[in-house]
């Protein structure tokens, strides 16, 4: 591809992460990027987008747009059980991806991506977008400069306190989306955490979930749009201790609904032999002792930010122009279905779960 060319994206998935892909990319220089096309599996919704939009082509199927020679990378955000197939035909089309989390449904299914990936040479990556926010970036960057030491112990976390996602639709039900709040919010915790502590080995899982709203029918939040006819055989609270090679530890702990005094804000603890850091939703502060007293600095987002979105969509073209791998690989996402799958299988069993890697 020549430098001077735009970057040809087909979006496949035209709800509402779909959406947001559509107006990021459309926020950079038409010479970089230009959406080429749309579809959804309904399709008056992907024919509402093109014209928002003025998007060129508007395509009944997945297949269609994935068999259009003229799309170089493909934006994929569709129920999760849709990943690995159409992430794995689009990358043996020769089409660059874009893959929303979690990458795959298990770790099977992770396994089909990433070796569809190698084959196929092409850019996979998995849009994590909280580690492009300002406030990782400024943490990293201390981290990288060694202010806090080594990181023994990290807590991640997002305990919402009401707020499972469309009741009864592929959101609740496990063989659609592969889990509860574990596979919805806390990958994102999971790929943050692993970015922040330098990408430690993990080894093993202890872990354990519940379900005491949504068989209730408790604890609805606002996204999405309840099907009361549906089901829910997921988890609304997971809560997990992830061992390292290099002996860290990190715990996570998650919620779609809890009866908790929480801010239903993320959260990010380190702490490093020299020093640690917090983040709690946008604010963050860095924690160390001078003097033989507690030292803190706090963090914030600068105002004039143009956003984590804006800077990992910029990634993924720059990966597509250079071909380098990104920073969210094909590897992190297994990574992070590796952990996933082991927690379930720990709390299903009550005992440790040591992790297999091989692919």
């Amino acid at each position: 591809m020549q430098m001077s060319n735009p970057i040809r994206i087909g979006v496949i998935g035209a709800g509402n992460i779909g959406n947001v892909h559509i107006q990021t990319f459309q926020k950079l220089p038409s010479e970089e990027v230009v959406i080429t096309a749309v579809t959804d599996s309904y399709l008056p919704l992907a024919q509402q987008r093109a014209a928002q939009y003025g998007i060129p082509k508007c395509y009944e199927t997945a297949d269609q747009l994935i068999a259009d020679l003229e799309i170089d990378a493909v934006v994929i955000g569709v129920p999760n059980q849709y990943h690995a197939p159409i992430a794995v035909q689009a990358l043996q089309a020769g089409k660059h991806v874009l893959l929303e989390k979690p990458m795959a449904i298990n770790v099977p299914s992770a396994k089909e991506i990433v070796k569809a990936q190698k084959a196929s040479g092409k850019v996979l990556m998995i849009p994590h977008q909280m580690r492009w926010e300002w406030l990782p970036l400024q943490i990293k960057r201390q981290v990288d400069q060694g202010a806090l030491g080594q990181i023994y112990n990290a807590k991640v976390g997002w305990m919402r306190r009401k707020g499972i996602p469309g009741w009864g639709t592929w959101f609740t039900k496990r063989d659609e989306s592969g889990g509860g709040p574990l596979i919805d919010i806390g990958v994102h915790m999971l790929d943050l955490a692993f970015f922040l502590m330098n990408n430690p080995k993990p080894v093993s899982v202890y872990g354990s979930t519940y379900a005491e709203f949504g068989p209730k029918k408790r604890g609805i939040g606002t996204w999405g749009t309840p099907d009361w006819n549906g089901r829910f055989d997921v988890e609304d609270l997971a809560t997990a201790l992830i061992k390292m090679e290099d002996g860290s530890t990190l715990s996570l702990e998650v919620s779609w609904a809890v009866h908790m005094d929480t801010d239903s804000a993320h959260f990010v603890h380190l702490m490093g032999s020299e020093g640690g850091a917090s983040i709690r939703g946008n604010q963050g502060k860095l924690l160390t002792e001078q003097f033989d007293r507690p030292v803190e600095v706090s963090l914030s987002t600068p105002e004039k930010d143009e956003g984590g979105r804006i800077r990992l969509s910029r990634h993924f073209l720059e990966c597509i122009r250079d071909g380098k791998e990104p920073d969210t690989s094909a590897l992190t996402g297994f990574t992070n279905n590796l952990i996933l799958d082991a927690i379930y299988e720990s709390s299903r069993t009550g005992h440790e779960v040591k992790l297999d890697w091989s692919l």
